[in-house]
C-alpha cells in the first residue's frame, strides 16, 4: 500500500515536535522498597521530523509503548524506549512523558493508622544530537499557615492547602525514589497531609502548622536549599502555589536552577 507520510513535502518547514498525546496506557513503577505498583499512565511523545516528510507514522508511537509497558520502570530507563522510537522513526529527536498517580501507604502521625495518599507524578525523558536527559517530577499537597497572620491575630491564624511541584534532573546511572523526593519535599511545609486522620492526629497536624508558619516564599527556599546540595541532582525547578483561605486568589513562587557540582 502507498505510505503517504514518506512522501515529499515542499513546503521547507522542519517540524520540532510531531507525535501523540494523552494516550492512556498502564505502567508497572519499581517501587523504593523493591516491589511493583501498576499505574495508569498517560503518555505523550514526540519525535523532531524533518522538512522533506509529509508526515510521521503515529502507530508506530503506540507499538513501541505498548512493548514497554510490560517492564519494570524506574524512570530514567526509558531511555531505551525513546531510542527505539526515534530509530523507529528515523528522527533525529525526541521527548517521552508518562504522567500518573502514584500511591504511598502513609501513616498518620500519631495513631499510625495507614491509608493509600496519592501524589501526581512523571517520568520524562529527552534525546537530542545523541544527549539524554531524564526529568522525574512530582506534585505534593501539603499545608501552609500564615506567619503574618499568627503574628497580628489575637485568635489562630490562617492556614490553606498549598501544592509544591518540582521536577529534578540527574544522571540515567544513578537513582532518586519517588519516595524518597515526597518526603523531601513534604518536610519543607508547614504540615504534611495525610488521608486519614484521627482526632489525635488532627490535633497534632493543627498545632504543627501552627508551631512552624511559613509563607511560599519561605516554602520554596527551604526546597532550594535541600535540592542544592543534593547530592545527585544536577538542575531543578520548583513551583509552590498555596490556595489562599481569606484571598479569592492564590499566592505563588517559581525558581529553576542548575546545581553547582562540588569539585567540578
Amino acid at each position: 500500500m502507498k505510505d503517504i507520510q514518506n512522501t515529499q513535502d515542499n513546503r521547507n518547514v522542519d517540524i520540532q515536535k510531531v507525535g501523540i498525546n494523552n494516550f492512556d496506557i498502564p505502567l508497572i513503577i519499581q517501587r523504593k522498597n523493591n516491589s511493583d505498583q501498576v499505574v495508569s499512565a498517560q503518555a505523550r511523545v514526540c519525535v523532531s521530523l524533518p522538512r522533506n516528510y509529509k508526515g510521521t507514522h503515529m502507530s508506530r508511537f503506540v507499538e513501541v509503548l505498548n512493548e514497554w509497558s510490560s517492564k519494570n520502570l524506574l524512570g530514567s530507563d526509558i531511555k531505551g524506549c525513546l531510542e527505539k522510537i526515534i530509530k523507529k522513526l528515523n528522527a533525529k529527536s525526541g521527548e517521552l512523558k508518562f504522567k500518573f498517580k502514584y500511591y504511598i501507604d502513609k501513616k498518620s502521625p500519631v495513631t499510625k493508622m495507614a491509608a493509600p495518599m496519592s501524589y501526581d507524578c512523571s517520568f520524562e525523558g529527552k534525546i537530542s544530537h545523541h544527549d539524554y536527559k531524564f526529568i522525574l517530577g512530582v506534585k505534593v499537597p501539603v499545608t501552609t499557615l500564615c506567619p503574618c497572620s499568627k503574628e497580628i491575630a489575637q485568635y489562630g491564624a490562617h492556614n490553606q492547602r498549598a501544592l509544591i511541584s518540582v521536577k529534578v534532573s540527574y544522571d540515567e546511572a544513578e537513582q532518586i525514589w519517588l519516595e524518597d523526593l515526597i518526603e523531601l519535599v513534604e518536610s519543607c511545609s508547614s504540615c504534611s497531609l495525610y488521608s486519614l486522620l484521627k482526632r489525635q492526629d488532627e490535633k497534632y497536624v493543627t498545632e504543627r502548622a501552627y508551631e512552624n508558619p511559613k509563607f511560599v516564599e519561605d516554602v520554596l527556599r527551604d526546597v532550594v536549599v535541600k535540592l542544592r546540595n543534593h547530592p545527585l541532582v544536577n538542575e531543578f525547578e520548583i513551583e509552590c502555589e498555596a490556595y489562599e483561605s481569606i484571598h479569592n486568589h492564590s499566592a505563588w513562587a517559581y525558581q529553576k536552577e542548575e546545581c553547582a557540582k562540588q569539585g567540578a
